[in-house]
């Protein structure tokens, strides 16, 4: 059966609750998490300024093409080393899966600092991403499992802001590194490979990992002395797809892209927007970098608090209504800002709060998901979920460059407005799954409902094949 995250034992306070051991998975998921935000920021910041480049006497809307088209391919990798290393993270441990993924995408970037052409950039992009992917299903579901005490949502939440404290340390590299160019920007994005000493050395493999493993022999011991196969055997993957976890996994899905449309599209065209509206000034090329730097920090300022606000918010009002807040402040933010504003000032007094409401969503993805999947399972849910819905998005920049050449006359404000709006999708999958209350499914065979006597089996036969 499920359980709630236990209530606070009588005596010493939080400081003698939390380990050791909690606060060292803490520490490096939070500081992956980062490294993984300033990668992909600092290439999002100079992806233009690349494209440019490496492609020269490009017409804008076909820059705006070919800048899309680099993103889309970075966002892909990222959804598929997210699948394949979220699924070995279930069979042979988080921790070693995080350190393979931390490396791959630090190399990578470097390696594209030296790029010759746009292929080879783009394709190191994409084996960057392949790493990339790791950081998010294997901080969720370590943090989740290390952290199986009242704090787990507001651990997460704090996990979750490292990204948006990546994305603020990018635009401060971006300020000071971004007027030598691209290439030494990219460089910077080596130094993730440190945190793999650390992790390494402090951080141990969640206890849960130990039982799955043991049922998985004595599944497998029972099977050789003739005992019937059953759901639970399958491959991690396969059981995500089939009942009784196959309508979580869509419905989950649906959330991670509809809040994924609105990251990439304003994350991906923001920098774009803001040289656009201070070259109405005369400000252009190197001159609008601080102008940059300072809005794309007030966007990301916002995301922090939304990441670390959400653990918070979900603890005071629940899990559903603290993503009802997160949409609420996202639609309106960007529904407002992008489409009416026509200043800068305007932007560095908006961006915030739509910082706060696509950012935070993640957070909500991050506590919420996990609770739904038991261990043998959960870092390939979160990974499959958030993997599908980067698929799906991953045309999202490029689309929204593609509207803004065709629709709107090149207004990127417009088509990053109307590509956002299919944040519509979160709020469907949202209506259709169970407020969890902080409960946690401790096993597959034990899934979160609305009523705890309506249970579904996962170890149940299978039936033979006919014919």
């Amino acid at each position: 059966m499920s359980t709630a995250a236990p209530t606070a034992p009588a005596g010493p306070g939080w400081r003698h609750e939390i380990t050791r051991a909690q606060w060292m998975v803490l520490a490096a998921t939070t500081l992956g998490w980062a490294l993984d935000g300033l990668d992909s920021s600092l290439f999002t910041l100079v992806v233009g300024q690349t494209t440019g480049e490496l492609l020269p006497g490009l017409a804008p809307a076909s820059l705006s093409f070919w800048t899309g088209l680099a993103v889309t391919i970075y966002l892909t990798g990222w959804a598929l080393g997210a699948v394949v290393f979220g699924a070995l993270a279930d069979y042979i441990g988080r921790v070693r899966v995080l350190m393979i993924g931390v490396l791959a995408y630090s190399v990578f970037t470097g390696l594209a600092a030296f790029a010759p052409n746009y292929g080879s950039f783009v394709t190191l992009r994409f084996l960057a991403g392949l790493g990339s992917g790791v950081e998010l299903p294997i901080g969720a579901a370590l943090v989740a499992e290390a952290w199986n005490n009242r704090f787990r949502a507001k651990a997460t939440g704090v996990m979750m802001s490292g990204l948006a404290i990546g994305f603020f340390l990018a635009t401060l590299v971006y300020r000071f590194v971004g007027p030598y160019g691209w290439r030494p920007v990219l460089l910077v994005g080596v130094l993730p490979a440190l945190l793999v000493l650390f992790v390494r050395r402090h951080v141990e493999e969640p206890e849960s990992m130990a039982v799955v493993r043991e049922r998985r022999a004595e599944r497998k011991l029972a099977r050789a002395a003739g005992a019937e196969r059953t759901t639970a055997d399958r491959f991690v993957l396969v059981q995500l797809f089939t009942r009784p976890l196959l309508r979580r996994t869509v419905l989950c899905t649906l959330i991670a892209a509809g809040a994924l449309f609105a990251f990439w599209s304003v994350t991906t065209w923001t920098p774009a927007v803001i040289r656009g509206v201070v070259a109405k000034d005369g400000i252009t090329g190197t001159a609008a970098v601080p102008y940059v730097s300072n809005a794309m920090a007030m966007l990301y300022l916002g995301g922090v608090l939304g990441y670390a606000a959400w653990g918070f918010i979900a603890d005071a009002i629940g899990r559903k209504r603290a993503y009802a807040v997160s949409l609420v402040l996202a639609i309106l933010g960007v529904g407002l800002l992008y489409p009416l504003a026509d200043s800068y000032t305007a932007y560095l007094i908006g961006l915030p709060v739509v910082g706060f409401g696509v950012y935070s969503l993640f957070s909500g993805n991050s506590v919420y998901f996990p609770e739904l999947f038991g261990p043998a399972v959960r870092a390939s849910a979160i990974a499959v979920t958030n993997s599908i819905g980067r698929l799906a998005t991953a045309a999202g920049p490029l689309l929204a460059g593609i509207i803004a050449a065709q629709w709107f006359g090149g207004s990127l404000a417009l088509a990053i407005a109307s590509v956002s709006g299919l944040v519509v999708l979160a709020i469907i999958g949202l209506a259709m799954l169970p407020e969890t209350h902080g409960s946690m499914a401790l096993a597959d065979d034990q899934l979160v409902t609305t009523d705890d006597t309506a249970r579904v089996t996962a170890d149940v036969p299978l039936r033979p094949k006919v014919g």
